[in-house]
């Protein structure tokens, strides 16, 4: 696809919100990044996830055991992304470049890669959000149809039914065919991908063994191969499950928008931050145990707007840019519970899957 651009040439929303939230920090004599709060929750999340490793592959609890902590590990392992992963990938956990690098990695620490991420979700989805043929987000393929414009299928009248299937797979297909597809085509839906360093493509195959053999050979020798079949299966779906959802919910919903680019110039009309209000939904920002898990996820207007802020500071960047949309006439949306959202989602799926 053709280079998409914004109407950029004036920003009069984007400057005030920047003006507005860049005197927030300097008022309260803080740093957008992250605090003692985002270190203790992920010193929680890394030692549950060590905990529950060692207690499934050494101590070989009662199966009912086995099963709950397959699935808590699931949830753990997306709560790592959503908190340490994501902070660090966007540069926004630590003021230090070495620790988000650290955080980034626990992407590659389970089975994913960095590298890709970063070129997948901060530039392709963050600056052309919804927009088909370059966000890969709602670039499912075949089986799912996230935007008006992809190819129709017969199948997809069914897909608010079996879009739980799917999103259960994703971790496992992203692990072990989505990054290898992007790394050997050099591709990330119409996007080329940079030229890779030699340390990337160490990083790459040194991260996919030892996440097989921590995840798989490992375990196999310490407990057998259909116990770790079974268990590997319930921590991938859970993960993949929550991790879908929760990204899902904040743009793939009734009320985001999905703008084409106009013919003959490919320019959105809007400057890039209305664009990114328009495309996103806030959900259950008032839900305090889903903020804390999903990392602010569910501030997702704050975070497109402002990534390298971590999101120990959402709730009061939210309130901010909330004034500014009002004072601008820029639409906010958010839906007020999870389920809510999750509703919405899947009336959004239905609404696709007619032709």
């Amino acid at each position: 696809m053709q280079k998409v651009t914004f109407n950029n040439k004036y920003s009069p929303f984007f400057d005030a919100l920047k003006a507005n939230v860049d005197n927030y920090f300097k008022t309260n004599k803080i740093e957008p990044t992250g605090n003692f709060k985002l270190y203790l929750k992920t010193i929680l999340l890394a030692l549950s996830a060590i905990t529950i490793y060692t207690i499934l592959v050494f101590f070989t609890p009662a199966v009912w055991i086995s099963v709950l902590l397959c699935s808590l590990f699931g949830f753990t392992l997306a709560g790592i992304g959503f908190n340490v992963m994501h902070d660090g990938a966007h540069g926004s956990y630590s003021n230090k470049k070495w620790i988000n690098n650290l955080g980034a990695f626990t992407l590659n620490m389970m089975g994913g890669s960095s590298y890709i991420w970063k070129i997948k979700h901060n530039i392709n989805h963050h600056t052309f959000t919804n927009i088909e043929g370059l966000d890969s987000d709602i670039d499912i393929k075949f089986w799912m149809r996230l935007h008006k414009d992809q190819e129709y299928h017969w199948f997809h009248r069914f897909q608010y039914i079996y879009f739980l299937f799917f999103y259960g797979i994703s971790y496992f297909m992203w692990v072990y065919y989505l990054d290898f597809a992007k790394y050997f085509s050099s591709k990330i839906s119409t996007t080329s991908l940079r030229k890779m360093a030699l340390k990337d493509h160490i990083n790459f195959w040194i991260s996919k063994i030892v996440y097989t053999a921590f995840f798989i050979v490992i375990p196999i020798f310490m407990v057998g191969l259909i116990p770790t079949i079974v268990g590997y299966s319930i921590i991938v779906v859970v993960c993949g499950i929550t991790i879908s959802i929760v990204f899902q919910l904040a743009h793939v919903v009734e009320d985001t928008a999905f703008p084409m680019p106009a013919e003959g110039t490919n320019k959105i009309d809007n400057e890039w931050a209305i664009h990114q209000v328009l495309t996103t939904a806030d959900f259950a920002t008032h839900n305090k145990a889903i903020s804390w898990f999903v990392g602010g996820l569910n501030f997702q207007v704050v975070h497109h707007l402002f990534p390298k802020i971590s999101h120990i500071h959402y709730p009061n960047i939210s309130a901010i840019i909330r004034d500014t949309c009002k004072q601008y006439n820029v639409p906010y949306k958010e839906y007020p519970t999870f389920l809510s959202a999750v509703r919405s989602h899947i009336m959004q799926l239905k609404q696709l899957g007619v032709n």
